[in-house]
C-alpha cells in the first residue's frame, strides 16, 4: 500500500503516515487485504477503510442529537436551510460500495457477508455502480430477520433495505437530498419516508407531529438534514428510549452507565418540551421503570433456571451464507447458542442467541452468594 498517496487522497488532520496508520487494523476479505481505523482519528470516521489496490471507503460521520426540538432545531440549521425530515429507521447501519465488487460494510469497518449477500438480493446494483463505481450507499437493514436487530415493520416479514444517503466512497461528501431522491428513484432504491421541508422554525412543528405518529406506532424518531445533505441531526421518541433501555436490562452487565442515563436523560427534555400533565409523565415514569426492572427480572431468572441470556436473532439466506455469517460472528469473538436451525423453501432459517457472557457471569456470581462492591 502506497501510504504517501493513501495520505493524500484520505487528507487527515497529519501528514505523518506512522502517525495515521498506527489506528488502522489489517483484515483479509476474500484474500484482499482492508486497513480498517477502528476509531475515529485525525479528523477521519470510525470504520475508513482502505481497500488494497481498490479504492477508499469513508465511514460514516456520528449524527449529533438534539434534546429539545424547539431551541436545537434552529439552532443548529443556518436561518436560510431548507431542512429535510425522515424517518430515522431503527435497523443496521451499512454503507454499500463496489471496490472490486459488492461489499456491505458495518459502521466498524467489517465486511458482513450476509448484509452483502442480502443486499446484492434485495437491489438491483449493477447498474447503479456501473454508472456511479465512486460513490457508496448508506443504508439500513431492517425488519425481524436480521443477525443486528429485529424491530417488526409492516409489510416486511423478513428483512429489507432503505438507502438513506449517498457519499463519495473516498471523500465522504454527501449527494444533495433531491439529488439523492432523483438517483432512488431512477435505480429502484427505497428510501425511508420524508415528512416534509422547509425552514428550521417550521421544521420544529414538522418534527413534533412526526414524533407523535413515530412514537404511537412504536418507531425510533427522525434525521433532519440541510438540503445539501451536509448537516445532519437526529430526535427519538419515547418508544425508543424505553425499547433501549428495556433491550440493555435485558442483558444488564453489558452496557456501560452512560448508555442508559442518556436514554433517562432524553426521556426527561421530552417530557418537558412536549409540556406534559403530571398523569402523563406518571405514566411515562412508570413505563420508563417497567422497562427496566420487568427484563431485568427475567434475565435474572434465565440464569437460575440455566437459560441462554443475550440477543435472539433469526436469519434467513442461502445455507453458504448463513455459515459465512455464523463463522463471520464467532471471528468476532461472539458466543452463540442455535436454538432452531432448518430448511425452508431451498433457505437455512437459523435462530441463535448472542451470549451475554458477562451478564450471565455476573448473574452467576450474585445468585451464588457473591458480593458487590459499590
Amino acid at each position: 500500500m502506497d501510504r504517501e498517496r493513501i495520505i493524500e487522497r484520505l487528507d487527515p488532520a497529519t501528514d505523518d503516515p506512522d502517525e495515521l496508520f498506527e489506528h488502522f487494523e489489517r483484515r483479509y476479505v476474500g484474500g484482499n487485504a482492508h486497513y480498517v481505523l477502528t476509531d475515529a482519528r485525525h479528523g477521519l470516521e470510525r470504520g475508513t477503510v482502505v481497500v488494497e489496490d481498490e479504492g477508499i471507503v469513508r465511514g460514516y460521520p456520528s449524527i449529533p442529537r438534539v434534546l429539545v426540538a424547539e431551541t436545537g432545531i434552529p439552532e443548529f440549521f443556518e436561518p436560510d436551510d431548507s431542512v429535510v425530515v425522515e424517518e430515522k429507521l431503527n435497523g443496521f447501519n451499512v454503507r454499500v460500495a463496489a471496490p472490486g465488487e459488492l461489499l456491505a460494510f458495518t459502521r466498524s469497518g467489517y465486511v458482513c457477508p450476509y448484509t452483502t449477500a442480502r443486499v446484492g438480493d434485495l437491489l438491483d446494483l449493477d447498474q447503479f455502480f456501473t454508472d456511479h463505481p465512486g460513490k457508496m450507499l448508506c443504508a439500513e437493514l431492517i425488519g425481524p430477520e436480521t443477525p443486528y436487530t429485529d424491530h417488526d415493520y409492516e409489510g416486511i416479514s423478513s428483512d429489507a433495505v432503505r438507502v438513506f444517503d449517498i457519499r463519495d466512497r473516498e471523500s465522504g461528501d454527501p449527494l444533495p437530498v433531491a439529488d439523492r431522491d432523483d438517483l432512488c428513484d431512477r435505480y429502484d432504491l427505497p428510501q425511508p419516508r420524508q415528512f416534509g421541508r422547509s425552514d428550521p422554525d417550521r421544521a420544529v412543528e414538522t418534527v413534533r407531529d412526526a414524533i407523535q405518529d413515530l412514537d404511537d406506532a412504536g418507531r425510533e424518531g427522525v434525521v433532519m438534514k440541510s438540503a445539501d445533505g451536509t448537516a445532519l441531526v437526529k430526535y427519538t421518541t419515547e418508544a425508543q428510549h424505553h425499547a433501549d433501555l428495556a433491550h440493555a436490562f435485558s442483558v444488564p452487565f453489558e452496557y456501560g452507565r452512560d448508555f442508559l442515563f442518556s436514554r433517562v436523560i432524553r426521556d426527561g427534555f421530552q417530557a418537558v418540551e412536549f409540556e406534559e400533565a403530571p398523569d402523563r409523565v406518571r405514566e411515562r415514569a412508570h413505563d420508563l421503570g417497567e422497562s427496566i426492572l420487568f427484563p431485568f427480572v427475567e434475565a435474572i431468572r434465565r440464569v437460575e433456571r440455566g437459560d441462554p441470556v443475550g440477543e435472539i436473532h433469526t436469519v434467513r439466506a442461502e445455507p453458504a451464507v448463513v455459515e459465512q455469517l455464523l463463522a463471520h460472528l464467532r471471528d468476532q469473538g461472539l458466543t452463540m447458542e442455535i436454538l432452531h436451525d432448518q430448511h425452508e423453501d431451498g433457505q437455512r432459517v437459523v435462530e441463535f442467541v448472542k451470549v451475554a457472557q458477562s451478564t450471565r457471569d455476573q448473574i452467576d456470581h450474585y445468585l451464588s452468594g457473591g458480593t458487590r462492591d459499590e
